[in-house]
């Protein structure tokens, strides 16, 4: 069987991406080999393919986040079994049609989640369940402003603070994009293209502010979402689409005696039982139908380069996923 992969010798634009071939290779000592049927696609992948994040070496295989069913393990690896179908997130290298991973970083899929919801998932609804369990924990009562409302990390946040009994406020683009975050179960869509988010939130909130905001824009949002708080109130950066936060100073935390964190999932799933954990927390909110993940577009991995110009030109809802 050929393998191929999509692949990139230097950092740039979409267009450095080409489809070619690269064997998988053979699983070594507690490895499995992983025929993959799905791969999801997120901004990450653009930092690294940009140069943005640091340049994992001389070759860039991109992709964050995928499915598959096992083909062959290596020594030592009891836990799964060949036909397993399995899931996981890394910062690269899922841009493949088969791949050597890790068997440690696997989780296997319960029947009612498919593959392709599975890697839809994997790194946005596992950022997702970190960020309103551990960067803050909110409770019902909580009044909470996430940005990016529409997009794949953002429509899970909406249903799963819904669930929590949160109060919830997004942002959003337009019309088109804001009306699909209401149907994501956000109380309050706020369209930054036409008023100003911070002012507005003042409005909703009585001019308290909120308790938390989830940040994954960056350089445009930062200063309004620091208006949007309480006081005391907790500012979560877990992003950048627009870029880095310019001239950031951490004075600017004592306008409101606020906290700033600025987390990583891969921080919050280094350890095997709190991979598990989360994932397991994640599938159960899936298969109640609590949660209920929306792909909003698919492409052929092959054309991964047009996925990337579609996700980096906000053309894109909700989760994407390359199919191999």
């Amino acid at each position: 069987m050929t393998d191929f992969a999509i692949i990139a010798s230097r950092p740039g634009g979409p267009e450095v991406l080409e489809w070619a071939e690269r064997p998988a290779g053979r699983p070594g000592p507690g490895e499995v080999l992983l025929r993959q049927t799905a791969v999801g696609l997120n901004f990450i992948d653009a930092y690294f393919r940009s140069g943005l994040y640091p340049w994992p070496g001389a070759e860039l295989v991109p992709g964050g986040e995928a499915a598959g069913v096992v083909e062959e393990l290596g020594e030592r690896v009891a836990a799964l079994s060949v036909g397993d179908r399995v899931a996981y997130t890394m910062p690269n290298g899922a841009c493949r049609t088969r791949r050597v991973v890790p068997a440690d970083r696997l989780v296997k899929l319960p029947d009612e989640v498919s593959d392709e919801v599975a890697a839809s998932v994997m790194l946005k609804g596992l950022t997702a369940q970190y960020l309103i369990h551990s960067s803050f924990r909110v409770e019902a009562g909580h009044t909470v402003l996430v940005h990016a409302a529409a997009g794949g990390v953002g429509q899970l946040l909406g249903q799963w603070l819904k669930a929590k009994g949160a109060t919830t406020i997004g942002t959003a683009g337009g019309p088109e994009k804001v009306a699909l975050a209401r149907g994501n179960g956000y109380d309050h869509v706020i369209d930054y293209e036409a008023e100003d988010f911070a002012e507005a939130v003042r409005v909703l909130t009585d001019g308290r502010g909120c308790d938390v905001v989830y940040d994954s824009v960056g350089r445009t949002t930062w200063r309004g979402s620091l208006k949007s708080l309480r006081q005391r109130g907790s500012f979560i950066c877990f992003g950048q689409s627009a870029g880095p936060l310019d001239d950031f100073r951490f004075s600017d935390l004592a306008t409101g005696s606020f906290t700033a964190n600025r987390p990583s999932l891969f921080h919050y799933i280094a350890a095997r039982e709190e991979l598990e954990a989360r994932a397991a927390d994640l599938f159960a909110m899936i298969g109640s139908g609590r949660l209920v993940p929306q792909i909003g577009q698919r492409f052929a991995l092959k054309d991964a380069a047009e996925a990337h110009r579609a996700l980096e030109g906000r053309r894109t809802t909700g989760a994407t996923v390359l199919l191999p």
